[in-house]
């Protein structure tokens, strides 16, 4: 039973992704998709927060509307689609500043919301892997070493944690993507790797979901996040993964699913996690459901070159 945990569309984050939500689905479903996660990034709250291909017109005011919008959507594919795709209906929650808490909060507390994702993308408020220049602008507010910048990081993503206990934790050791040595296992830093341990350990203790995500891979990395030795101790402790291919457009649908399934083969994984939703009729309970990594592998189907 192949399935994706996270992906966006063009249609609802327009410059940052491609193609409309009804492509995308369309898509999973060509590659075998049972289960796929609709999460496009929340909403922020101050123009501050705003990335580089935003422009002035883009307000901030339009993105509570467009996200509202993405909801009501997301629904109305998941009825049309739900003889041939189970839809999880959520958003990739933005942990810009622990301000951003009580909105997370209350944007999951929509029942159309199946669960949303917990996701660090910024330290002291700086985007940490959008280009090398704000990396190295966070890096420096840090206080000049990338160590220092990956144990804020973490700090970061443990206030997210306690703060929100998050169904999917999102990427979890993005901060290494524009690093100069991103491939270099976390336990070469012990301020680090203690950071990171310690975040596992409450990942393990609330339930959560770790994803394994592919889109590391098409960005040039050795290995999808997370990183081995973060799997390891993460499974070693009774850790749950997910599966992810964090698609911004039809294209990266499934993009290297093949190469994160071998990945978990080759760290002994024998069976992944996805979510039950609440379904067309959004009165189910949500609830975690356990997949044989056998069944993905065997239902995925490859892009055909």
């Amino acid at each position: 039973m192949a399935f994706s945990m996270h992906s966006h569309s063009g249609q609802f984050c327009p410059g940052h992704a491609k193609d409309t939500l009804e492509e995308v689905i369309q898509t999973a479903i060509s590659r075998g998709m049972q289960t796929f996660a609709l999460t496009e990034h929340m909403p922020r709250t101050s123009d501050d927060d705003r990335y580089p291909e935003e422009t002035a017109d883009d307000s901030i005011s339009i993105l509570l509307p467009r996200h509202e919008d993405f909801l009501v959507e997301a629904k109305r594919l998941r009825a049309k689609y739900a003889s041939q795709i189970s839809l999880l209906i959520g958003f990739e929650g933005e942990w810009i500043r622990p301000s951003y808490g009580p909105f997370i909060k209350d944007l999951a507390s929509n029942p159309v919301v199946d669960y949303f994702i917990g996701s660090v993308h910024h330290v002291h408020g700086i985007p940490i892997d959008y280009d090398t220049a704000f990396y190295a602008k966070a890096r420096d507010v840090a206080g000049g070493t990338d160590e220092q910048l990956f144990e804020d990081y973490f700090d970061s993503q443990y206030e997210m944690l306690n703060a929100l206990q998050p169904r999917v934790v999102g990427h979890f050791d993005l901060i290494r993507l524009l690093s100069p040595n991103p491939n270099s296992c976390l336990k070469n830093m012990k301020g680090v790797w203690d950071r990171a341990v310690r975040n596992l350990k409450l990942v393990v203790e609330q339930g959560g979901l770790l994803e394994i995500n592919s889109s590391a891979l098409r960005k040039g990395l050795e290995e999808p996040y997370p990183m081995r030795c973060v799997c390891e101790e993460f499974l070693s402790m009774g850790g749950r993964l997910t599966l992810s291919d964090d698609s911004h457009g039809i294209v990266q649908v499934g993009t290297n699913f093949e190469r994160a399934i071998a990945y978990l083969e080759s760290l002994g994984v024998q069976e992944v996690h996805t979510l039950q939703g609440k379904g067309v009729s959004g009165t189910s309970e949500v609830g975690v459901k356990s997949v044989p990594l056998k069944s993905v592998k065997e239902s995925f189907k490859p892009q055909k070159n």
